[in-house]
């Protein structure tokens, strides 16, 4: 498609969502972009999601993977998350984003998944998924039914009173280590966010998760060239071996040159209401040589302001020695 058509389709998509009361990527919305429809479609049976209007984005050509100028990578939002995950360049220059996406759901998902529709997934909380429960993520201002329920799967980091759910995408926690931005085209024109920025803290809104406006489409990710030297590791802890959400994981990204580290980038995900970066790790790793008290140092930080609930308590250590053990594997 030409820039011209590409322009007066996604104009047209934007015209649609821009009119309805909420962005397309936030709770309630009425209306819906729709593309792999992994998730969509799953809350859509369950009557947690209740759009009037979905619109189909498969015929946009957003589904490509490109160098940039500068050395970096461009992916579409519809890049299928199995594609992106084979391409050579992700498997030489973003390994760690290339595991992350193959530790995800099963082949047949990662066949349609895309990669706009895994930065907007939906947490996995149980409360969340059942209308029959209180949840402010849900319904705002009915209260959260996790914090004194069934909490054993959810986040240590990042909570609030009104919200404890998890950010349950892996890819998600990958692009935070590789410090990706995201390319969000809308009503006022396009700009360019800082994953970093995408994701909001539940806090007092927990409905919003992202910085999505009306009228805004994700269309592609932009991922900064490799640093040199560096090595990239992505480890995944769950109840099983597949089709499965991490209890906890960890995206680490190191260079080490003449026995120390001088360069540092430390993600996790089953433990944060949204894709966790963790500087108090970078810090304690920076300049240090790569060995076992670096890195436990490095995962004590990390996990330093945990706040659990009655039923995950365990997943402090389990996320202190699952970034321990990609630290060491990747330093190896």
């Amino acid at each position: 498609m030409e820039p011209f058509a590409f322009s007066r389709a996604t104009d047209a998509a934007k015209a649609i969502s821009a009119a309805a009361r909420s962005s397309t990527a936030q709770q309630g919305a009425e209306v819906r972009f729709v593309a792999g429809g992994t998730t969509l479609l799953d809350l859509m049976k369950l009557n947690v999601e209740r759009p009037t209007q979905v619109i189909d984005i498969n015929h946009l050509p957003l589904a490509d993977v490109e160098r940039t100028p500068d050395g970096g990578l461009k992916i579409g939002a519809l890049v299928r998350n199995s594609d992106l995950a084979h391409h050579p360049l992700v498997q030489r220059d973003y390994a760690v984003l290339s595991q992350a996406l193959l530790s995800g759901a099963s082949g047949q998902l990662r066949n349609m998944a895309t990669t706009g529709g895994n930065l907007l997934q939906r947490t996995r909380c149980v409360y969340f998924r059942d209308t029959n429960m209180p949840c402010n993520k849900r319904e705002p201002g009915t209260g959260c039914s996790a914090i004194d329920g069934f909490s054993r799967t959810l986040a240590i980091l990042g909570t609030s009173e009104h919200c404890i759910a998890t950010n349950p995408s892996d890819m998600n926690v990958a692009l935070t280590a590789l410090e990706a931005t995201v390319v969000i085209r809308g009503t006022g024109g396009e700009r360019r966010v800082p994953i970093g920025e995408f994701f909001l803290l539940p806090g007092d809104t927990p409905q919003r998760e992202t910085v999505m406006m009306p009228g805004d489409l994700i269309t592609h990710v932009i991922l900064p060239p490799p640093h040199p030297g560096a090595r990239s590791h992505y480890l995944k802890l769950r109840d099983r071996a597949s089709y499965e959400f991490a209890l906890s994981s960890a995206a680490v990204v190191i260079a080490v040159q003449s026995g120390k580290i001088t360069h540092a980038r430390v993600a996790m995900g089953g433990v944060g209401t949204k894709p966790w970066r963790s500087p108090e790790a970078e810090q304690a790793l920076q300049g240090q040589p790569p060995n076992e008290h670096t890195f436990a140092t490095a995962a004590a930080a990390a996990l330093n302001n945990a706040k659990p609930q009655s039923e995950n308590g365990f997943k402090v250590e389990l996320a202190k020695r699952c970034l321990t053990h990609a630290l060491s594997t990747v330093a190896a």
